[in-house]
């Protein structure tokens, strides 16, 4: 008869591989998006439709471009990179297969990408709605990436910042990474924001409306991920030769 700690143990690993079954979601999840959506278009449609407070947050762009210092502006470069598109769809891709093929865990894997990717592109549908012009890469004083165009709010470097934190979080948030993450969540969407606006190629509000804008998409993928996962993965054959596609139960502390 196996021992206490031998159940404990076996009982482990399936029960990781499932952790994010159940991703965590607030009551009255749909208001919470409507809320936070409605917020980021009526900032969105305010700055669109104010020059005179568009022109003083750029103020804001013009006076961080004056004073770059060398190792701010490599850091800001690095993010500029690897929050890119490329860098974005490289990272969500990198993670999510090191879920599927080293830890086995085809539940976690997609659940990860799916937080990740709809934080992130939520940031596309505000900005096709609100169309903000980005600042004028030639009023500044030393424009470092310049772009150009009428999708500036939100910014898509925050989003994916803010969904990568929170698909983080979630993965880590009962292990002994938890506290880390937490961290990480808190500082780098924070750090990333400020390197955009350092770069010029948004407006404060553009940064600060991504962290409503991505989590909105969180809670959205969460609420659709819970109701419909438990019915959909265990249909998908190919899925459960990478690993389970049901949540184990288990009394193991590290579980």
């Amino acid at each position: 008869m196996p021992s206490p700690s031998t159940i404990g143990k076996s009982n482990a690993r399936p029960v990781r591989a499932t952790r994010l079954a159940v991703l965590p979601q607030p009551v009255f999840w749909g208001v919470w998006v409507a809320v936070l959506s409605v917020a980021v278009l009526a900032l969105g449609f305010f700055v669109a439709s104010t020059p005179d407070f568009t022109s003083g947050e750029f103020t804001i762009d013009q006076e961080l471009s004056r004073d770059h210092v060398g190792i701010l502006t490599a850091l800001a470069m690095v993010i500029d990179r690897a929050f890119s598109p490329v860098g974005g769809f490289t990272m969500i891709a990198l993670v999510c297969l090191f879920l599927l093929l080293v830890r086995k865990s085809p539940v976690n894997a997609i659940a990860f990408g799916g937080v990740a990717a709809t934080g992130w592109l939520s940031s596309q549908f505000f900005k096709v709605l609100v169309e903000r012009q980005r600042p004028n890469p030639a009023l500044l004083f030393d424009p470092l990436a310049p772009e150009t165009g009428s999708n500036s709010f939100p910014s898509g470097h925050v989003a994916l910042a803010v969904g990568l934190a929170w698909a983080f979080w979630f993965l880590l948030r009962n292990g002994r990474w938890a506290k880390v993450a937490a961290l990480l969540a808190l500082v780098v969407p924070v750090v990333v924001a400020l390197s955009r606006i350092y770069v010029g190629v948004h407006y404060p509000t553009d940064v600060a409306a991504s962290f409503l804008a991505a989590s909105a998409g969180v809670l959205v993928f969460a609420g659709v991920w819970n109701r419909y996962q438990g019915a959909v993965l265990p249909r998908i054959p190919l899925l459960a030769r990478f690993g389970p596609l049901t949540a184990a139960t288990s009394t193991h502390p590290n579980s």
